[in-house]
């Protein structure tokens, strides 16, 4: 089989339980559907509740989280253990967009006292330094990160917890997660894989721009991995709360957790499903939905039209259709420009490629209407080169290539990195 053939089954296949090879394991027609009992899944906050806390009892523990930290009932898990006796709770950080969620992209949110439980809030986005001082100032002995991801390189919630796992690490502090599953957590890891010259905050390190894991399976590879290069061969003392009953076969809608918007542009789960590819477009002169209510599903920009919808449903791209659309945003690019383009409907969650689909709408996009290319014609500032990781991305759309053959890029990283996660993962 050929490697065009081999990568393109294999995202078809997406769904791993605990494969490193480029073939995912079980048939196609079993992925994600009747795995598990529906409503049966606990989060690693519940596994940590029903234990009394005995992870974190007697220890003055600090925790990082957002509106997701939140049960089965909908309560946030800060005000849980607050009321708990066996929880010393001292203080929380919030990631970007806030502990209250309230900033947009690339906002934090400033310190201050949550009225509901007299606890300081500090802003821990992006700023390893404060977290380490911050950790230290109030002399923490436990950090507990619980936060709902997407499974995306570029969120940035996993490299705020790379970022206090490394702290912790240097401070010699306990680091508890607290895992959920994500929409792809199941999925095996797809994409380009970051290249060190383009580490940024939407990617600090060498991993799949699909990473295909649990935010505690992270956890893990970046503790034996990443901290160690950075710490002079120091590991955080780290402890991942588990999942039970999750079964990396089953869909979000299977595990019966209720949903809560995790960021202000990933409003509900069909957001979530395709915006590891569809985020692709942030780089590109084209609006990616910011400004309205479908972010990430609406693309387009002005003088846009049907030809692009009709290109793209001829390509047959499995578990997708597009709809010609027409939308104004109300802030962000293009901002009260009436776009053109189209809404992206997956129609099949098990059969959807995002990424291989988001490379499809660029290359014909830029086979139609070339007159929009890149947000950025800076040669040494591409925000294409730092979404994918991999600057040969961006040259191969350049130059022409096929999105199908698009993936030969990153074989070879890829195949090293689905190796590397394989020794990480907690579900299989």
């Amino acid at each position: 089989m050929r490697r065009r053939d081999l990568l393109t089954a294999a995202a078809t296949s997406a769904v791993a339980a605990g494969t490193t090879g480029l073939a995912a394991a079980g048939p196609a027609s079993a992925q994600g559907k009747g795995h598990g009992s529906k409503g049966g899944v606990r989060t690693g906050f519940e596994t940590l509740r029903r234990s009394g806390y005995a992870s974190v009892t007697g220890q003055r523990v600090g925790i990082i989280s957002n509106p997701t930290g939140i049960d089965r009932e909908l309560n946030h898990i800060v005000d849980v253990m607050v009321a708990d006796a066996a929880v010393n709770l001292v203080a929380i950080f919030g990631p970007e967009h806030g502990f209250r969620g309230i900033g947009q992209a690339g906002e934090g949110e400033e310190f201050f006292i949550d009225e509901k439980t007299g606890l300081p809030v500090y802003n821990a986005y992006n700023n390893s330094a404060t977290m380490e001082r911050l950790f230290s100032d109030l002399e923490l002995d436990t950090v507990v990160f619980d936060i709902q991801e997407v499974g995306a390189r570029f969120y940035t919630y996993i490299w705020t917890m790379y970022l206090a796992l490394e702290a912790a690490a240097r401070l010699g502090v306990k680091f508890v997660v607290l895992d959920r599953p994500t929409p792809l957590s199941g999925k095996d890891a797809y994409g380009p894989v970051l290249h060190p010259e383009h580490s940024t905050f939407v990617g600090l390190k060498a991993i799949a721009q699909q990473h295909g894991m649990t935010p505690g399976e992270l956890a893990r590879l970046y503790n034996e991995v990443f901290v160690p290069a950075a710490t002079g061969g120091k590991r955080a003392d780290l402890h991942v709360q588990r999942l039970s009953g999750w079964d990396r076969r089953m869909r979000y809608t299977d595990t019966g957790l209720p949903w809560v918007a995790p960021s202000p542009n990933m409003p509900t789960l069909a957001t979530a499903d395709i915006y590891v590819g569809t985020c692709l477009f942030e780089a590109s002169a084209l609006s990616e939905g910011r400004g309205t209510t479908q972010p990430f599903q609406l693309i387009g920009a002005p003088g846009i039209d049907h030809r692009w919808e009709k290109a793209l449903n001829a390509r047959e791209m499995p578990g997708v259709r597009f709809r010609e659309a027409y939308f104004k945003p109300v802030f962000s690019k293009q901002q009260d420009k009436t776009c053109g383009g189209v809404e992206v409907l997956v129609t099949d969650v098990d059969r959807f490629e995002p990424i291989p689909t988001a490379l499809a709408m660029i290359t014909e996009q830029w086979r139609l209407f070339p007159e929009y290319r890149w947000r950025s014609q800076d040669v040494t500032s591409f925000w294409m080169d730092k979404l994918s990781g991999d600057t040969r991305v961006r040259e191969a759309i350049e130059s022409g290539t096929d999105a199908a053959d698009i993936p030969e890029v990153w074989y070879d990283d890829l195949k090293r990195f689905r190796k590397l996660r394989g020794e990480f993962l907690i579900y299989r």
